[in-house]
């Protein structure tokens, strides 16, 4: 048994040896008087801690394999302490041994750490996802009883022509609410038990803190890092139509898709003085973005500024984009190239005359789209490339008409996976889509509307099911046309500002760059 415990023997000062000291260095395992204390202290090539000497044992754990001694030393290999009869033992003669209240100190270090980041980030996150899904509750509530209201006045000037179809509209409109409400219920559940775990967690923290059983604690932060995405639902609308008895069931009217969407915001550097204007994925895990300095920027979807490269000529790019073999290219339209990034070297791949490159895209035979304009601005086409040798131009119709454009404004394009060619010609307010062979397939120029903003395209995308999004960005919302142009619906919500570049990943993932905010959207949905 340690001497000092043993209450047969008199307890003196280290120092002086005045009986009863008041005071221990738990660092020095040393008892001390008043007197000498300050002495002790001047000892500045040690490290020192006083205590009370009635708390002189609080801060050792008793060893676990002699339970009447008291763990002096820790063991950074086995990761467990460790009394001086242990190290008589030999069990820890070859390992690293440090002093236990070091270990005590930083044990207690990382606890703090996490506590903090527990209470000061996780915790009000999770608190805002739940916020949100109530305001979101709230909402869906009301926006059913609104388009119950507007169903049933409109069911009033048709008389009994129209209940059965007006039962079935109200039907849906309780199973699209249903439908949400259970996506709501489920992660408001989901978010409410992450949100007991974390406060029991910062409860046990709390009391580790005050207690000498920190050995056994194994951090749990990482469980809670990752940020569940927020929740948008898309609330439906009632689309009624012009009354027709003939047809009736037809023209009574509409209820426009509803669809629970997870979006994950990407903050960047960008803002109202670098605006952000395209992005292209990397990965599933990153995505490219370019903006109107000379850097392009790689991000992870936690935020994190992954690679920053500036264009070789020091100007601004056009565009960006990622090969096939996962490199970046992107187009410079003062010095007229197309650059690729190789081990961060830049080279030149397409060096163009009395042209300007302005937006491409990688295509699935591993060669470019490259949207261009004349240098006057008086003409404009899409090229095809394999590496710098030009296979392809696409410039007119049948009837020798322009497809595109002539000006120098972004005419995003992108590959469908049925190899057609789309263009979102911003200054046309149209999406041109031709097929591999340059033949025209349809051009859409949005839905007719006396209240919205001219239809105005920007970004452009399209996912494996060979459906073309496309960005509205004056009305704020993301237009799906199937492959033949017909429009399916819109992505369309409170938390989508300015859309712009669009690019989507391998899970059909979508990622918007938002022009007003600075920040990458992602957007999990089932379209």
């Amino acid at each position: 048994m340690d001497s000092e415990f043993n209450l047969q023997d008199v307890v003196r000062c280290h120092l002086c040896e005045a009986p009863v000291p008041p005071l221990h260095c738990a660092f020095c395992r040393m008892h001390l008087c008043f007197t000498c204390k300050n002495e002790h202290l001047s000892h500045k090539s040690e490290e020192h801690q006083i205590v009370p000497f009635n708390e002189r044992g609080r801060l050792y754990p008793k060893c676990s394999k002699h339970p009447t001694n008291l763990c002096d030393l820790y063991c950074k290999q086995c990761d467990v302490p460790f009394c001086f009869e242990c190290v008589s033992s030999g069990k820890h003669l070859e390992h690293t041994q440090v002093n236990i209240l070091n270990v005590l100190k930083q044990k207690k270090k990382i606890i703090q750490r996490d506590l903090k980041e527990f209470e000061n980030s996780i915790y009000p996150k999770y608190k805002e996802i739940a916020f949100n899904i109530l305001v979101q509750k709230d909402g869906l509530n009301e926006n059913a009883m609104k388009l119950t209201i507007a169903i049933n006045k409109h069911g009033e000037a048709l008389h009994r022509e129209i209940d059965i179809a007006i039962k079935k509209l109200q039907s849906d409109v309780d199973k699209m609410k249903y439908k949400c409400m259970v996506d709501l219920q489920k992660l408001e559940d989901e978010i409410n038990n992450s949100i007991s775990d974390i406060t029991q967690t910062s409860a046990k923290l709390t009391q580790l803190l005050n207690s000498n059983e920190v050995f056994s604690y194994k951090p749990r932060n990482t469980e809670f890092q990752t940020i569940p995405p927020k929740i948008v639902v898309s609330l439906p609308k009632f689309i009624p139509q012009t009354i027709n008895r003939k047809q009736i069931h037809r023209q009574i009217g509409s209820l426009s898709a509803s669809s629970t969407f997870f979006i994950t915001e990407i903050n960047t550097a960008y803002g109202k003085t670098n605006t952000l204007y395209s992005v292209a994925c990397q990965n599933d895990q990153e995505v490219w973005t370019r903006g109107l300095d000379s850097m392009i920027r790689l991000y992870n979807i936690h935020s994190k500024l992954v690679k920053s490269i500036q264009t070789k000529s020091g100007n601004t790019p056009s565009d960006v984009a990622v090969t096939q073999d996962g490199e970046l290219v992107y187009t410079d339209y003062e010095d007229k190239t197309v650059n690729i990034v190789k081990n961060t070297q830049i080279q030149k791949i397409i060096k163009l005359g009395s042209w300007r490159p302005c937006n491409l895209c990688s295509t699935s035979s591993g060669g470019l789209l490259v949207a261009i304009v004349s240098d006057d601005q008086k003409r404009s086409k899409v090229v095809r490339y394999s590496g710098s040798t030009k296979k392809q131009t696409i410039q007119f119709d049948d009837k020798g008409q322009p497809f595109y454009s002539s000006n120098a404004s972004p005419k995003y394009i992108c590959e469908n996976k049925n190899l057609d060619i789309c263009v979102a010609d911003n200054e046309a307010g149209a999406v041109v889509v031709v097929n591999q062979a340059g033949e025209l397939q349809f051009i859409y120029t949005g839905l007719p509307s006396k209240t919205e903003k001219p239809f105005f395209p920007f970004g452009i995308a399209t996912d494996s099911q060979s459906r073309v999004l496309t960005a509205d960005c004056d009305n704020h919302r993301i237009h799906i046309l199937d492959q033949i142009g017909n429009f399916l619906r819109y992505i369309d919500n409170s938390h989508l500002v300015m859309p712009c570049g669009l690019c989507v990943d391998t899970k059909d993932n979508l990622f918007v760059a938002e022009t007003s905010q600075g920040k990458v959207m992602k957007i999990q949905c089932n379209l």
